[in-house]
């Protein structure tokens, strides 16, 4: 892949990011990378998303917190718009 390629798509992540959360941090960008990607996966594929689940139980908890984390970003984020 071009690097201008994955430039641009990392844009896209990030501005995905701010209008998701809020935020344009690059930890938490990586997280709401992690967390598409997964839901994706669990709404396209839910079979491998299950076997996933029961594999690495505690990958799946880790997976619950950043799902959680990701919610709650984005409602301080929608309530904080709302006031503007």
């Amino acid at each position: 892949m071009e690097d201008k390629f994955l430039s641009q798509f990392e844009g896209l992540l990030t501005k995905y990011s701010e209008l998701l959360i809020g935020e344009t941090d690059p930890e938490l960008v990586e997280k709401v990378k992690i967390w598409s990607l997964y839901t994706h996966i669990s709404k396209s594929m839910p079979p491998l998303a299950k076997h996933w689940n029961e594999e690495y139980p505690d990958a799946k908890e880790e997976m619950k917190r950043l799902i959680m984390e990701i919610k709650e970003l984005n409602e301080k984020h929608r309530l904080a718009s709302k006031k503007e």
